[in-house]
């Protein structure tokens, strides 16, 4: 995938994403990505992975594999376009004539989206959020098109699966893909700007899992043991007010009840000040946490999930 540079893009030439497509037969499309955020690191290495070693006498369809969508932001280690600001994942359906992102947007938004059946997007927390690795879906309307997402989330066999309201989606990707009647799931696999052989080893047995479920991996479906997760609203959220040194109280993973303290910011301006204090708003579970130790006003600071 080829995308021309505008005026403001001269230093970097013309952008080349790479892609994989594998075809053979009858049978659905699997559209794969990594990389819509730059620095999250699980899908990358998940799909450059799958692209080597998928065989095509294993395939019953195709798979369209993208490990790296916003690739300008994947080089630069970034979350979000060195080249011109852009967060993919808030720019679709995108413009044929815009900004480099809003081109890799409008890309997937008419050319690859309309292909697949089954769209699975891998995230992380990349270098400002640390998640518990899970696979998830949307609650959707329509129940139907909800359960296979679900079937394949369980399919996935992260070690949590997460049930998510949609709480933002203006320019979203998935949203892009729901609204088109795909079956969507995602993932957060950890995060801190980097993986681990565990997160990584989630992503590469998840996204097989996935195509064996969905009849294009000619390959069993290697069941692991799941935690379902529910993120109901906007209760599971905390951010931060002021900027300032985020002391844990709780790991990840750890049960909480609702105004425990789970987290406190102290200024570092000067000494002698009382911390800000950060409070669970339900019983649950500490699902993702601020990476790394300091935070800025507006930050996501925790993330909280209730066990179904």
């Amino acid at each position: 995938m080829r995308l021309p540079y505008s005026r403001d893009d001269s230093a970097w030439g013309s952008v080349m994403i790479p892609i994989t497509v594998i075809k053979n037969g009858e049978g659905p499309t699997a559209l794969l990505t990594g990389g819509n955020h730059g620095d999250e690191y699980e899908g990358p290495i998940a799909l450059f992975d799958l692209a080597r070693t998928l065989n095509v006498e294993d395939v019953s369809g195709r798979v369209i594999i993208v490990p790296a969508m916003n690739y300008p932001a994947f080089v630069a280690g970034t979350r979000t376009s060195p080249i011109d600001k852009g967060n993919l994942n808030r720019s679709f359906p995108g413009r044929p004539d815009g900004t480099v992102t809003q081109k890799i947007a409008d890309y997937f938004q008419r050319e690859l989206l309309p292909l697949a059946n089954i769209a699975l997007d891998f995230h992380s927390g990349g270098k400002t959020l640390d998640f518990l690795p899970f696979c998830a879906a949307h609650v959707l309307a329509d129940r139907v098109h909800e359960a296979s997402a679900f079937a394949l989330v369980e399919a996935f066999s992260a070690p949590y699966s997460m049930k998510m309201l949609e709480i933002d989606a203006v320019g979203m990707y998935d949203t892009a893909a729901e609204d088109m009647g795909k079956v969507f799931i995602t993932t957060e696999l950890g995060g801190g700007g980097t993986a681990t052989a565990k997160t990584a080893g989630i992503a590469k047995r998840g996204v097989r899992n996935v195509l064996s479920k969905a009849g294009i991996f000619k390959g069993p479906v290697d069941v692991a043991q799941t935690q379902w997760l529910d993120m109901p609203d906007v209760d599971c959220f905390c951010f931060a007010e002021d900027a300032g040194l985020i002391e844990p109280l709780v790991d990840l993973g750890d049960a909480v009840k609702r105004g425990q303290i789970t987290a406190r910011i102290h200024p570092i301006g000067r000494t002698g000040q009382a911390p800000i204090e950060i409070s669970a708003k339900m019983d649950g579970l500490l699902c993702a946490r601020h990476f790394p130790g300091l935070v800025k006003s507006g930050d996501c600071v925790a993330v909280f999930a209730v066990t179904v």
